[in-house]
């Protein structure tokens, strides 16, 4: 079994705690969420959230067979109460994970972990049309 760095676990558990964050995050939006706009809305938070939690899983598993233990608790989930702070909110925190994925993919590459490098690749491009999806819903509310 390969053995990762601290360093790289670390980022891993930051990456799984932000994942939990938004999936939950996202998810209570759709829920709590009405009106016009917000019914414009709902599914695509709630197909984000789903798509948030199964990072988390691929995050988890693979952070675990390199020796780490996977973190159970989620960074500041941040609901809202409009939509337009809300999706703030959403875009701010998908900007975030596009610079940690960034940061991740580097220090796997450092480590010669290729499967981290590609996960995380992987990863990264459904943060970024995450991210184009709440911009873009911006320009709209």
């Amino acid at each position: 079994m390969k053995k990762a760095s601290a360093e790289l676990l670390e980022l891993m558990n930051k990456a799984i705690a932000r994942e939990i964050q938004v999936s939950i995050q996202y998810m209570w939006q759709h829920v709590q969420w009405g009106g016009v706009k917000g019914f414009a809305v709902k599914d695509e938070l709630e197909d984000i959230a789903k798509a948030e939690m199964k990072h988390a899983e691929m995050i988890a598993e693979r952070l675990y067979y390199l020796g780490g233990i996977p973190t159970t608790k989620p960074d500041p989930i941040f609901v809202g109460k409009t939509l337009k702070e809300m999706i703030e909110r959403d875009t701010k925190d998908e900007e975030g994970a596009i610079k940690l994925y960034n940061e991740i993919i580097e220090v796997a590459r450092k480590e010669g972990d290729e499967v981290t490098n590609r996960l995380f690749r992987q990863i990264l491009q459904d943060e970024e049309d995450h991210h184009d999806t709440f911009t873009t819903l911006l320009e709209e509310i």
